[in-house]
């Protein structure tokens, strides 16, 4: 166990990881580049060590030592304790969570793998706003979905925000990225799935009739990014179109609010 150092430089190459975490565009390129991820608050580092992620390093605010002393009585990695000023001067905000951690990422596995044994899926095509991305995975693992799957142009499911927005179920659901799209579809159809896009469209099918009659199927359901929705081509794609049936006026729910209504109705297979 390595003793918590205590740093007192902004510029302590130490540090580095945890450089300019607001600065999403710079996050986004070295992140995945450096081969890390940056795990916020206590449940969530918590919640990324219990699911086999490694510790590059942990920096906490002094009154956060105690209640993440046993983390740091397993820690094979270091630890830096610093100022609540200087953490907001290394990160670029307040750090009121008192507790970060850099975290190794792990090689994504092949979607066809990832597919092996699976039921139910998420198939996301341009999702690129993190809480969206941090919702839904939170609502995925707690609606049974099996596995998620990412169009090559969604945000990454590791960046700080939605590790943050899903309180760590990013941790607990498997996920792939799809090399093309729409044409990686076919790999889902051809490991035995139904493929639902959900669309607000009038002239889609009700999501509960058609989950009520496909209980114990394999489906995998296509959502599209807030605003746009999905593609034509992606919905072409799809082997069904199908919506949330709308009252008092509202066209629509935000993908993350329908994508959790979805998942529940493939999952429990009531009408709706």
């Amino acid at each position: 166990m390595p003793e918590p150092l205590t740093l007192t430089r902004a510029d302590d190459p130490r540090l580095h990881d945890y450089t300019s975490l607001t600065d999403v565009e710079l996050r986004r390129r070295r992140e995945p580049a450096e081969g890390l991820f940056i795990a916020e608050g206590e449940k969530v580092v918590r919640r990324a060590l219990q699911t086999g992620y490694r510790m590059r390093s942990m920096l906490l605010t002094p009154k956060w030592a105690d209640a993440m002393a046993d983390v740091i009585t397993a820690a094979t990695a270091p630890v830096y304790v610093v100022s609540p000023e200087l953490a907001e001067r290394v990160t670029g905000y307040h750090v009121h969570r008192g507790a970060l951690a850099s975290m190794e990422r792990r090689p994504l596995p092949a979607p066809d793998r990832l597919l092996d044994g699976a039921q139910r899926v998420a198939v996301m095509e341009a999702v690129n706003d993190h809480t969206n991305i941090g919702a839904i995975f939170r609502s995925a693992a707690a609606l049974g979905m099996d596995a998620v799957l990412l169009s090559p142009s969604c945000a990454d499911p590791l960046y700080r925000r939605s590790v943050k927005v899903s309180m760590g179920a990013v941790f607990s659901v498997p996920y792939a990225r799809l090399d093309a799209w729409p044409q990686g579809l076919d790999t889902v159809r051809a490991a035995g799935f139904e493929v639902l896009a959900l669309t607000p469209g009038g002239s889609a099918e009700p999501l509960g009739e058609v989950a009520s009659v496909r209980t114990g199927a394999r489906v995998a359901l296509l959502l599209g990014a807030e605003g746009d929705g999905l593609t034509q081509r992606a919905q072409r794609a799809a082997d069904r179109r199908v919506r949330i049936p709308m009252a008092a006026g509202v066209d629509s729910l935000n993908v993350a609010a329908a994508a959790a209504v979805a998942f529940y109705a493939v999952a429990s297979g009531s009408p709706g």
